[in-house]
């Protein structure tokens, strides 16, 4: 299969073009001191992101109402989720619940692809 990178110019919903394919990890750059998030999708129903950080940068603790996908895609990071630490490596992921209390701590630089559900909940 042939991959083509990601062009400079999202569309008009400053998306990722749908049906193309897409070198996942090339969808978002480092920017020096900063975290960089790059939306793939976004829904009523939830979204995909991409996001980059530059080394020392993280997540605060947060807590979410939605379900939520995390999957590391470049280098590694410490996820905890409820204060229980994980070392998260490329192509790992972890499924953080709803209403779990999350943070996101740097292990050098790390880029990662983040999947939030927000339907569903009615069953």
């Amino acid at each position: 299969m042939d991959t083509k990178k990601l062009e400079e110019q999202p569309n008009e919903e400053g998306q990722i073009d749908k049906g193309k394919a897409q070198i996942i990890v090339e969808l978002i750059e480092y920017e020096e001191n900063e975290v960089v998030s790059k939306s793939i999708m976004k829904k009523t129903t939830g979204s995909i992101n991409a996001m980059s950080f530059d080394t020392g940068e993280g997540l605060n603790e947060k807590v979410s109402p939605f379900d939520t996908y995390l999957q590391i895609i470049d280098g590694s990071a410490i996820i905890s989720v409820n204060g229980k630490a994980s070392k998260l490596h490329i192509g790992e992921g972890i499924l953080i619940p709803a209403h779990a209390s999350s943070h996101v701590e740097p292990n050098g630089r790390f880029k990662l692809l983040l999947t939030v559900i927000k339907s569903g909940y009615e069953d």
